[in-house]
């Protein structure tokens, strides 16, 4: 019997990289927990499990950081809606936090990782035609060439740059601060932080108006700059709204409320289908 038939043992069915454990020990990536707990913080031990070592302390603060500014966008964005929703019909906080958790798709939660995605497309063509030279013509070049790519295969806009809401997105200039000053202690190289402000500046040089980062333009900075590939870049998202959702499926718990929709109940939807009508009598053969 060949290597690639043979048969798995229940010990290689499921095996992995991350955590070892028998009766009384516990190890994440070699480390023992006990050792763990209380010497390294959340965005560390995300870290920990995701790369497989533990993080520079800068390089925590940053992750960390990205985390932080993530985590609520209050009732009106969809994922924290549906979460307090989902509490007053009776499930328990877990289901509430995971209806949240699904609904971040394409559309809504879905930006970083295209916004990473995007940034890497923009940083493989300034390696591939300029030689890695990172100087700001080829990064303007490659932005361009990338924001034309988009548009070609119908993309009308670039993925981390503005908001609905906010006119200026009050996260974004905070983390690009952190970064800078990561970039000051060599943390990391700066590279797609400089993609973000050419993509404002061409955006804006396009439009005719200014065309702001967005929190998901900024913390797919961070993690661009970090190495995360973008479908993991999605799952940190992820990770930091199940934070909003938690907290909001707990308030709503408390308020009494029970099969709470949409929209207040002395209002109803708006109706856009035939007006009144009755059936016609069958004929009686």
């Amino acid at each position: 019997m060949t290597e690639k038939k043979k048969r798995k043992t229940p010990e290689e069915w499921w095996s992995t990289s991350i955590i070892e454990m028998q009766p009384g020990m516990i190890r994440y990536r070699g480390y023992a927990v006990e050792e763990l707990i209380g010497r390294i913080g959340f965005a560390e031990m995300v870290w920990l499990l995701t790369r497989g070592e533990l993080p520079p302390s800068r390089v925590a603060k940053l992750l960390e950081a990205a985390l932080v500014a993530a985590v609520d966008h209050g009732p009106q964005a969809p994922s924290i809606a549906v979460a307090r929703m989902a509490m007053t019909c009776g499930v328990d906080m877990n289901n509430a936090m995971a209806s949240a958790i699904n609904i971040l798709g394409d559309v809504h939660g879905g930006a970083v990782e295209q916004c990473v995605a995007f940034y890497s497309a923009v940083a493989g063509r300034i390696d591939a035609r300029r030689g890695k030279a990172r100087d700001p013509s080829s990064i303007r070049s490659a932005v361009t060439a990338e924001i034309d790519a988009l548009a070609e295969r119908g993309v009308s806009h670039v993925p981390g740059f503005g908001h609905r809401f906010h006119p200026i997105d009050p996260r974004a200039p905070r983390l690009l601060q952190l970064v800078d000053e990561a970039v000051a202690d060599g943390a990391v190289a700066g590279l797609f932080a400089a993609i973000s402000r050419t993509v404002e500046s061409v955006l804006a040089e396009r439009k005719r108006r200014r065309i702001p980062m967005n929190i998901d333009g900024a913390t797919g900075v961070i993690f661009a700059e970090l190495g995360f590939p973008p479908p993991l870049c999605r799952g940190l998202f992820a990770l930091s709204r199940s934070v909003g959702a938690l907290a909001h499926a707990w308030e709503e718990s408390q308020s009494g409320e029970r099969n709470k929709g949409p929209i207040p109940r002395h209002l109803l939807w708006q109706y856009r289908g035939p007006s009144a009508r009755t059936m016609k009598p069958k004929r009686r053969s």
